[in-house]
C-alpha cells in the first residue's frame, strides 16, 4: 500500500489515504461532439465519418481505489468504525463551497509523491465495507472515487505533465547495490504513519519510486509505513531493475 493525500485548496486541510497498488485509472474525453442543426445531427454524405464540432475544453477524470482500516491507525484515533476515517472524503463530494453565488464541491488536489498533483473536484464516490464487529460497525473500507480535473488553462496540463514527469523520473545519484540509505521523515506523521515516504526513499535508493517493493523485500519490511525516521536500509543490487 502506498500513501496518497487529498489537500483542500481553500483550507490546506490534508486527508491521508492508502492507495491500492496499480489502481489509478485516468481517462480523457476531448471537446468534440457531433455537428448538428435544428433538425438534428448533420450526416456526412460522401464522407467516411459524420462531421464533428470541436468545442474546446474536454474532461479528464481519475478513478482512484483507496483502502481504510481502523487497525492501521494508532489505537483510539479512529474508534471502532472505519466511517470515522472515510467521512471527510464523502463531505468533499457535497456542495459545501460557494462560487459566484452557486454551491459546488470544494476544490481539492490529489497528491502522490512527486509525479501526481492534480486539481479537481470529487464527482462520484462509493464505498464497500467488511470486517464488521459485533455491533455492526465496519472496521475496513474499500473506497472508490472519481476526481474530475478543473481549474487549469489550456496550455497548463501539457506543461504540467511534462514537468511532473521530468521531476518524477529525473536522474538522481543512486547508491550501488550493497550500500545503505537512511530513512528521512516527511514532516508531521499522520496517525498510523511513521512519517517516512517510502516511495521517495526508493527514489534515493534505486532511482525509481515504483521499486519500493523491491527495497522493502530486500530489508524484510512487511509494512513500509512503520519504518521509523533515521532507520538505515540496505540497497538491493540493481540487476534486473525495471
Amino acid at each position: 500500500m502506498q500513501r496518497v493525500a487529498f489537500i483542500v485548496d481553500a483550507t490546506g486541510e490534508r486527508v491521508d489515504c492508502l492507495l491500492n497498488p496499480e489502481t489509478v485509472e485516468v481517462g480523457r474525453q476531448a471537446g468534440v461532439r457531433p455537428r448538428g442543426s435544428t433538425g438534428g445531427h448533420l450526416v456526412g454524405a460522401g464522407q467516411a465519418d459524420d462531421p464533428v464540432l470541436f468545442t474546446g475544453g474536454g474532461r479528464t477524470e481519475l478513478t482512484v481505489d483507496l483502502m481504510f482500516d481502523v487497525d492501521l491507525v494508532e489505537s483510539g484515533d479512529a474508534g471502532p468504525d472505519v466511517r470515522a476515517l472515510t467521512g471527510r472524503l464523502w463531505q468533499l463530494a457535497e456542495n459545501s463551497a460557494q462560487e459566484r453565488g452557486s454551491a459546488r464541491p470544494p476544490l481539492v488536489r490529489f497528491v502522490w509523491g512527486k509525479a501526481w498533483n492534480v486539481p479537481g473536484v470529487i464527482v462520484a464516490i462509493a464505498e464497500r465495507f467488511d470486517l464488521f464487529d459485533l455491533t455492526g460497525a465496519p472496521r475496513r473500507s474499500w473506497l472508490r472515487l472519481r476526481l474530475r480535473r478543473v481549474a487549469e488553462p489550456d496550455a497548463a496540463p501539457a506543461r504540467g505533465y511534462d514537468a511532473e514527469l521530468a521531476t518524477a523520473t529525473q536522474a538522481a545519484p543512486v547508491p550501488a547495490g550493497g550500500d545503505a540509505v537512511a530513512a528521512v521523515g516527511d514532516g508531521e506523521p499522520a496517525p498510523g504513519f511513521s512519517g517516512v515516504r517510502f516511495d521517495l526513499l526508493a527514489v534515493d535508493a534505486l532511482g525509481n519510486p515504483h521499486r519500493w517493493r523491491a527495497l522493502a523485500e530486500h530489508n524484510d519490511i512487511d509494512n513500509p509505513m512503520e519504518v521509523p525516521p533515521g532507520a538505515v536500509l540496505s540497497v538491493p543490487p540493481r540487476d534486473g531493475a525495471s
